[in-house]
């Protein structure tokens, strides 16, 4: 005979729990974005969400297999994982006419530029996309970003193509711009650049939810910024609360909590320039 208390195990839970690797790269935008669920400041819903940190090269690599439920990508390697992937409308990094940057020991010439191999955070990446828009026929060869702007200081590259925080603080290593992507696509099409999107794999439950919990994940860091911010600059390797609110305001703004027309028409360009045939697909 069943008892009370053995009944009350088919009572409807409000939420079932599922499971959730919400892949972000180590870079204090991103970190900024998932703090809020960090500290347990939003309701999960029941989504047991697991934090997993990486570059953003290998993220994109992981996106091939479909290795993680929720993953930041690049931009640039959506193309490549659209059968696996739907974008969320949110989590985005756009830059207004700023972005990625190629810096040398000194100033040089586009001319100059497009001779030179130039060491790039990874073949998938929004930015090294980008700059094969700029500069036709570059060489690149890849490197962990966080190696990049040693590897131009120390000599063993002429040129670097720097992402995250290196982007503000290249100067104090005595490195030149020589490009700025951003500046060059705003140029080019007087959009906002997309870098950086959260995606999540098709065939995971309860995508409403997900789609749900991380939004509201932003806006809850918005409303409390300095909380955000202390736990962002954990990810910024040795900058200070000053740079980490400049770099953090750069890529968390009002296309970051969503899209809108001007952040899905960046999208739509950026796919129609990559020649892959793609289009955006969302949540």
């Amino acid at each position: 005979m069943r008892t009370p208390l053995q009944g009350s195990c088919d009572l409807p839970l409000p939420w079932r729990a599922v499971p959730i690797r919400v892949g972000h790269s180590a870079d204090p935008d991103d970190a900024f974005m998932f703090w809020a669920i960090e500290a347990g400041r939003v309701d999960a819903r029941g989504l047991e969400l697991e934090q997993v940190v990486s570059d953003i090269q290998t993220l994109n690599e992981w996106a091939l297999e479909g290795r993680l439920e929720v993953t930041a990508i690049s931009m640039g390697a959506f193309p490549h994982v659209a059968d696996r992937y739907l974008l969320l409308p949110h989590g985005a990094s756009m830059g207004f006419g700023y972005g990625p940057i190629v810096v040398a020991r000194r100033e040089l010439s586009l001319e100059e530029l497009g001779a030179l191999e130039i060491v790039s955070p990874g073949n998938m990446t929004t930015a090294e996309l980008v700059l094969r828009m700029a500069l036709d026929g570059v060489r690149t060869r890849e490197l962990p970003f966080d190696r990049i702007l040693d590897e131009v200081v120390s000599r063993r590259a002429e040129a670097g193509l720097l992402i995250h925080e290196g982007q503000i603080t290249y100067a104090r290593a005595g490195l030149a711009k020589v490009l700025d992507l951003g500046e060059w696509w705003q140029a080019e099409t007087g959009l906002p650049l997309p870098l950086g999107v959260n995606a999540a794999r098709r065939d995971l439950e309860r995508l409403d939810d997900v789609s749900a919990v991380l939004s509201e994940a932003i806006r809850v860091g918005l409303e409390h910024r300095g909380e955000a911010l202390e736990y962002a600059q954990r990810y910024g390797r040795g900058i200070d609360s000053e740079t980490t609110d400049r770099f953090v305001a750069m890529y968390v703004n009002d296309l970051t909590c969503d899209y809108g027309e001007l952040g899905r028409r960046a999208v739509d360009e950026l796919l129609r320039r990559s020649g892959t045939g793609v289009t955006a697909a969302y949540v």
